[in-house]
Parts: C-alpha cells; structure tokens; sequence
C-alpha cells in the first residue's frame, strides 16, 4: 500500500497552539507512509504559513467557520464529505479533526463520506462559553453521536480526558494523551536573546519585566492580567508589564489600562510571532485562562527557563508543578496572582531554582514526540482498520 492520505480539518489557522501544532504535523509528517493535507476556513492569520508547506494539499472551505450556524455547517459538512471521496478514492484516508466545530463538522463530514480511520484530538473545552442553555445542551449532545463515528480521540492533557470522560463525549472510545509539542531547542535560546529582545522592546537590562502571551479574547480573561498588574504596581510601581496578542477584547483591555492609569507600564505588543525574544525578555511568564487545553506558552517558558504563574485549569498543572516551576491560582483570584508574581520577582534565587526544574521537565513536549506518537497511532488505527476489512479464511 503506498502513502496514506491524512487530512486534517481544522475551523480557521488562528494564531494559536492547535493550529500551529496541526500545521506542525502536516509538515512533519513521514511522506513515505502518509500523505499530509490540511482542511480549513479561510482568513485566518496562518493562511500564508499553510501554502508555503511543502507536500502538503491545501483545502479552504468558505462554508467552514467559527460562529454556529447550522444551515451553513451542514453545507460545509457536504462540501467537506465531497473532497474526503475524492481524497481516499476508495481506500483508507486518516481524517483527523480538530477543536468541537470542526470536529463535529469534519467528523459527520467523514461518517457521509465513508472513510476513515477518524482521528478526533480535544484541545480543550469551551462549552461554558457557547451563550445560551439550550445551544450548549445541543453542542454536547450533538459530540456525544460524534463519538460514535470516532475511531479514537487525543487529548492535549489529561484534564481534558477525564472531562471529556465525565461528559459523555468519549463514547467509549479509546483516548491518547499526545502533548502539545514544541521546538524546545529554539526557546532554550531565550536567555541569549534576552540582551537584543529589551533593547527592541525599550527596557533597561535590569529591569523587571512580566508578561502574558495570549489571544485577547473570553478564554485568555486579559482583564484579569490588566487587574493583576495594577496590584503589582501598586507594591512595586518600577515593575513592567506587556501583554502580546490581539483580538475580540482588545478594546476593552485599553480602557481598562487607561482606567486603572497603568498606561506608562503597560504595553499591548499586538500579534507577535517572536515569542522565543518575548520569553527571553522578561523575568515572569503569566496565564489568566478561564479554561484550556494545555497552553503551548507553558512548556514554552519552561524550556526558556522562565517561571510561570498561571491559573489551575485543566492541563495548567500538568506543566506547571506549584511551587517547582511555577505557582498556581484559581481563575479571577488576582490578588493572589499579584503576591504570587511579587515573590518571584523579588527572589532571583527562587526565579532561577523554578527555571532549572522547568527546563528538567519539558522533554514530553517536544515536537518530534508530537508528531511521532500521531503516526504510531495512525499505523494502528490502519492496521486495525485493514483486519476488520479483510475476509475470514474460513468465510
């Protein structure tokens, strides 16, 4: 059999860890056994990073988009359904979706279609975020009948299994945890970009720099990074903060800087693709998230040798250990956040003793065992496949 077909399907390329670990693992991927192509709606910022892959097919289906629109899915379902036909041309095809939308989207897409294996991986969970009572209990009922057109699910953390476990959507499939990978080579470089990242970013060398890298959007609460740092610079007004990202929130995130008169220590970087120079410029990595998969931006600052302060939600823990590499607090608990970031930067012995346990425990992270566990699991789930297809020698 020669190289399998392997589509991912994914809404939008979003600068974010799922999209940019899926264009990762379609750019990886061993051409000898698969065959990478990659699905999506159009727009995204990632756009031009996906056609400048090498040996990678490039699908945008208009249809496919981020809002629910339920006349406007089931179209992006049949579109969708249509290119699995022509992609598998009546053999095996790996579809491997990504997030609910385009899980739920891609994965009916695939059960019309007639291929498979298919390959679900959860990023995390944002069903509390979807407005209305009514439309959740639909979403969830509606990934629960997904399951059983599921051959298996991945989960970025164990958090996100147990979850997933407690609400239904699992269907009794078989689950991997496949950890969000990364260059952990590049982010080790931190420390030495740390000179030319202040100079660009205008910070004195001994200054004390924290800061977040995150979309400005509900998941990411940014408003509670703005309410963090005005607690710190009520203790420590020399202290300097940036926060790297854009999005739905970003007007509200500079009135609330305006309001809280921190304008002169606040800086909103906007989409920054340097995040390697931005860890290395700083002294405190911070995460307000409400919910999450398991950030990328932890194992990140743990192999740039940065502390992290974040909230403990889902996969957070998992990354960061309290009081080994970094410190824990529940969401909206800024004060305690505020405190939390104090002590670090007020205790460069205990910065560094965080930084070595966080570059001793950032090995499961790597993109190489990413994308190497992904294939296994291919191998198997085709492997599997072709015995369930192949005729009894005593039929």
């Amino acid at each position: 059999m020669g190289a399998v077909p392997v589509v991912h399907v994914i809404t939008q390329l979003e600068l974010g860890g799922a999209q940019q670990n899926t264009l990762h693992t379609v750019a990886r991927l061993d051409r000898a056994r698969f065959r990478p192509h990659l699905l999506c709606g159009p727009g995204g910022l990632l756009d031009d990073e996906a056609r400048a892959l090498n040996g990678v097919e490039l699908h945008f289906v208009d249809e496919l988009e981020r809002p629910i629109r339920p006349g406007r899915d089931l179209t992006a379902a049949r579109v969708i359904a249509d290119l699995l036909r022509d992609v598998a041309a009546g053999g095996p095809c790996v579809v491997h979706t990504h997030s609910s939308k385009a899980g739920i989207v891609g994965r009916w897409a695939a059960h019309r279609a007639g291929v498979g294996p298919v390959v679900h991986t959860i990023h995390g969970f944002g069903h509390d975020a979807v407005p209305g009572r009514f439309v959740r209990r639909a979403v969830l009922a509606v990934e629960r009948t997904m399951a059983r057109h599921t051959d298996a699910f991945v989960s970025v953390s164990r958090a996100n299994e147990v979850e997933g476990l407690a609400l239904r959507l699992l269907g009794g499939k078989p689950c991997r945890i496949i950890r969000s990978g990364i260059d952990v080579d590049d982010f080790a470089r931190a420390d030495a970009l740390r000179a030319a990242a202040r100079a660009e970013l205008g910070y004195a060398p001994d200054a004390r720099v924290v800061g977040m890298i995150a979309c400005l959007k509900p998941q990411k609460a940014p408003a509670d990074f703005v309410d963090l740092a005005a607690r710190v610079l009520e203790q420590a007004p020399d202290v300097e903060f940036f926060l790297a990202g854009d999005g739905e929130l970003r007007a509200d995130v500079e009135r609330l800087v305006e309001a809280n008169g921190i304008g002169p220590r606040f800086r909103l970087l906007g989409w920054r693709r340097d995040v390697p120079e931005l860890l290395g410029a700083l002294d405190v990595l911070v995460l307000t998230s409400r919910w999450e998969g398991l950030p990328r931006v932890c194992p990140q600052a743990m192999a740039a040798g940065r502390p992290v302060v974040a909230t403990n939600v889902d996969g957070i823990p998992e990354a960061v250990v309290e009081g080994r590499n970094g410190f824990l607090f529940e969401p909206g608990d800024t004060a305690l956040a505020a405190r939390r970031v104090l002590t670090l930067l007020d205790d460069p012995s205990l910065r560094r003793r965080h930084a070595d346990a966080g570059r001793r425990a950032v090995d499961e992270f790597r993109q190489e065992t990413m994308v190497a566990e992904q294939e296994r699991l291919y191998d198997e789930l085709l492997a599997a496949r072709a015995g369930a297809l192949r005729p009894r020698a005593d039929a």
